[in-house]
């Protein structure tokens, strides 16, 4: 019987800091990217594949004031446009991964799943909104959005760029047709879902679901779903090949090997930045934690190499 692994794809897995974000630039990264994939499944690993949106989502909020300031076009809220990165993201990795199995004489389906991931609408990060999202505004555009929608929240911008909408980063709680995507994920097919984290639903009423404006961490999204269809691997793909402590100074050390344990005396001593390899660690800690399977975090060119990238283990 194969294994089932869920890789966590990386931001860099469709777009470079240095890039403008052209369609060209989004299927070259995918095309490489899938090349790497398919050494896992050359390792007899059944594949469930998630991924980031955060550029993505942030020109589609783009593209929406622009159509509201100019032609009037009705503002689409932020789970929407969470569906709409996750249908465009999803096209792009399908089709390239399509192209590289085709290469390789590898015949299996590939689906997109648009992925809806409850929260608990009492969440405590509903009373301190922290993470931006979309356009930069003026002050005097930002009382006219706020003038309109009390509930709007904005933070100014360290740059001094102007201020941004911001909204909570609520904890995910079951990822709804879970039982579908690992259905799919065993008879060999592959499965694109959770995309950018999932898109933040609550039950605003007993059996009535509906969006809410917040943000759902990717990684977290990922192991939440790695835990609850059983995936004996759990893989956080980002841009550099290990964890390390003392990141970036003389005493920086790449770790082969970590126990949950350790893993959280780090985050307790601060080795792990909020804004960058945490999350990823407490992606990590979650799957080991309610699976007892390991989980691994490398770069993308590491996948199927062994020793490849740091393990992180429960004992």
């Amino acid at each position: 019987m194969k294994k089932l692994a869920v890789v966590a794809l990386g931001g860099n897995a469709l777009l470079q800091s240095n890039q403008k974000g052209t369609i060209d630039e989004q299927e070259a990264n995918a095309y490489e990217t899938s090349e790497s994939l398919l050494k896992l499944m050359k390792r007899d690993y059944n594949l469930v594949v998630t991924h980031g949106n955060g550029p993505q989502v942030g020109n589609i909020m783009l593209a929406n004031a622009a159509g509201f300031k100019t032609y009037g076009v009705p503002e689409m809220p932020l789970d929407i446009c969470v569906a709409y990165s996750q249908g465009f993201i999803g096209y792009i990795i399908e089709q390239q991964l399509k192209n590289v199995l085709e290469k390789n004489d590898m015949d299996r389906d590939i689906i997109t799943i648009t992925t809806q991931v409850l929260v608990n609408k009492d969440d405590p990060a509903f009373q301190n909104p922290t993470k931006p999202v979309g356009p930069y505004y003026s002050k005097e555009e930002m009382d006219v959005i706020i003038a309109a929608d009390a509930k709007a929240r904005f933070a100014e911008d360290p740059r001094g760029r102007g201020w941004r909408k911001v909204v909570a980063s609520p904890k995910p709680l079951v990822i709804i047709n879970k039982k579908t995507i690992e259905k799919i994920a065993r008879e060999g097919h592959i499965v694109i879902a959770v995309g950018g984290g999932g898109i933040p639903v609550f039950y605003v009423e007993p059996n009535k679901l509906q969006g809410i404006d917040a943000v759902i961490d990717k990684d977290l999204a990922s192991a939440l779903l790695a835990s609850q269809i059983n995936a004996d691997k759990f893989f956080i793909l980002t841009d550099v090949p290990k964890v390390c402590i003392n990141y970036n100074t003389p005493q920086e050390k790449a770790l082969d090997r970590m126990t949950i344990a350790e893993a959280r005396k780090y985050m307790k001593e601060g080795q792990f930045a909020e804004g960058s390899m945490g999350p990823k660690v407490k992606a990590a800690i979650h799957f080991v934690e309610h699976s007892g399977k390991d989980t691994i975090i490398t770069k993308t060119t590491m996948l199927g190499i062994d020793n490849g990238g740091t393990r992180i283990t429960l004992v």
